[in-house]
């Protein structure tokens, strides 16, 4: 009779012991997970690799002009450089600083310029929204940009030596795991006038196709 007493205890606490591990398990299971209410960790990647440096080799394409006094400008292919550093605040959203050594070409005449860019970027990662992909390698990404040109005319004259400038990019980052990125991408970049003197209202432009590297630390 005892024993029957006890077995049926026994049976009686297992509802509660079981309960009672239940809060032990799902802290166990969350706490790998993201804290956000929503299930989403918008940082994943940012807290880990906040800043980043690089470089890019850009290929432009300056387009040409033609004033109301008939007077052509030809656009000229160009190579030039450029430095980047920039900063995650979340693991879609980054602010770049860039300094891009331009040399800008038309029949007849050029313009030396270094300018000097902030620009808004957002990616395309997924996997920081739905936990889907914990290696996404391909991130593609948007961007718009503004700053300043320094410039300088070759055979030509300038009246306005530093001019506004603003670009808007895209691309994709082919991440080579967490520190090493490959960027590809195309730019269009407008420079306002500089007003030469035999073509005023020639506003330097560009199709730019860039290829570069970045290291996230």
């Amino acid at each position: 009779m005892k024993v029957k007493y006890l077995l049926a205890s026994a049976l009686c606490l297992i509802p509660g012991i079981a309960a009672a591990a239940i809060p032990y398990r799902a802290q166990q299971n969350r706490m790998p997970a993201p804290t956000a209410p929503d299930g989403r960790d918008t940082e994943a990647f940012a807290r880990n690799r906040r800043f980043y440096v690089g470089g890019m080799y850009d290929f432009s394409m300056w387009q040409s002009r033609t004033d109301e006094n008939d007077i052509h400008a030809g656009g000229k292919n160009t190579s030039s450089f450029e430095a980047v550093a920039g900063i995650r605040i979340y693991d879609t959203f980054r602010v770049e600083a860039n300094y891009v050594r331009t040399r800008a070409k038309w029949n007849g005449f050029s313009l030396d310029g270094n300018a000097g860019f902030i620009n808004a970027i957002i990616d395309a990662r997924i996997d920081n929204l739905y936990r889907l992909f914990y290696h996404q390698r391909l991130v593609p990404y948007v961007g718009a940009g503004a700053g300043l040109s320094w410039n300088k005319a070759n055979d030509a004259h300038i009246d306005n030596k530093i001019t506004p400038a603003v670009a808007a990019m895209a691309g994709l980052g082919v991440e080579m795991g967490d520190i090493f990125t490959v960027d590809l991408g195309y730019r269009y970049m407008y420079m306002f006038t500089p007003k030469f003197d035999n073509i005023s209202d020639l506003a330097p432009s560009a199709h730019q196709f860039r290829i570069g590297a970045r290291v996230n630390f």
